[in-house]
């Protein structure tokens, strides 16, 4: 018998008074947030994000199961170290995103950044024949589509509106001061072969969960289910994929950013299972950065939420 789906939560109505004065209670913490240095918030939002992480039992739970699954070999002790920096790290993503625009300017943007392994990306993108590129649930990932806005690269970005249109609309117009296009992730499925043929470049974070529908490819050693989206349209249009990190240094608002892996349409071309090849190949580089430095990775986050059937059906048969 086929597995029934669950029956979908209807979705909260959201008081559009209450949702206004959130959106300005935002605007007035910002202001406040503003009379300090970056660093004293990003100092602050690390200890809120240890409460986070002392507090929140259920994120702080799967964030632990992720670890112990993903580093077998590591003692108890680095799985909990990791796993707060982790926590401290997501804390301080909102900080990032409110300070960047701010901060960093076309002329002095080498005060906040330093570029890696990121030469033949960008001339990939410069060419305008289109790209792809995805990054994953890792440590200041916003300030990419930024960064390659500055810097004058017609470049879209794939985004999932917040629940309170008015917080949505806002955080939207922050990212997209420096000139990277924000697409809402609802429609974005209609506009993104279209965005492709004029040779701009798409930005993803490539590493949700797709549910059963996805395609399952290794990702720490488990099945992961992952997009099919991304890898049909860099075949379908004979485009490359860049594979993208940002890095933060220490505590500071200072990033190390690196696009150590491109992915280039005739390498799939001989591939049995092209699609397939291509999703696990991007996966795996997501995997090689993420490993480099695991504290900056989202642990919490449900990667492994879906199995494969093939692991579901091996389990109903064993005694």
């Amino acid at each position: 018998m086929a597995e029934s789906e669950p029956p979908k939560k209807k979705k909260k109505k959201h008081n559009p008074f209450i949702d206004f004065l959130s959106y300005l209670g935002l605007r007035i913490l910002v202001l406040f947030l503003h009379l300090f240095d970056v660093e004293t918030i990003l100092n602050f939002a690390c200890f809120l994000g240890r409460l986070l992480w002392k507090y929140y039992h259920r994120g702080r739970k799967r964030a632990l199961d992720n670890l112990h699954a993903s580093y077998p070999e590591k003692s108890e002790q680095w799985i909990w170290q990791t796993g707060r920096r982790s926590f401290e790290h997501i804390a301080m993503l909102p900080v990032d995103m409110l300070f960047t625009p701010r901060l960093v300017k076309r002329d002095n943007w080498r005060d906040y950044s330093t570029f890696k392994t990121a030469e033949r990306a960008k001339w990939l993108i410069k060419e305008g024949n289109g790209m792809l590129m995805v990054a994953a649930h890792y440590s200041n990932f916003e300030i990419m589509g930024y960064m390659l806005g500055l810097f004058g690269f017609n470049i879209y970005s794939i985004a999932r509106p917040l629940d309170n249109k008015f917080i949505s609309k806002y955080l939207y117009n922050v990212r997209q001061r420096a000139g990277q296009k924000i697409i809402d992730k609802k429609g974005a499925a209609a506009l993104m072969n279209d965005i492709a043929l004029t040779g701009s470049t798409l930005c993803f974070i490539a590493d949700q969960d797709a549910g059963r529908k996805g395609i399952f490819v290794d990702f720490f050693g488990r099945k992961a289910s992952t997009y099919k989206s991304i890898g049909l349209l860099a075949i379908t249009n004979n485009i490359p994929i860049g594979v993208a990190y940002s890095r933060r240094v220490d505590n500071r608002f200072f990033f190390e950013i690196g696009v150590p892996r491109v992915i280039l349409p005739e390498e799939w071309v001989d591939k049995d299972d092209p699609l397939e090849w291509l999703t696990a190949e991007y996966t795996k580089a997501i995997e090689k950065f993420v490993r480099e430095d695991p504290s900056q990775y989202w642990w919490l986050h449900r990667r492994w939420k879906h199995r494969p059937k093939e692991e579901k059906n091996k389990s109903l048969v064993q005694p």
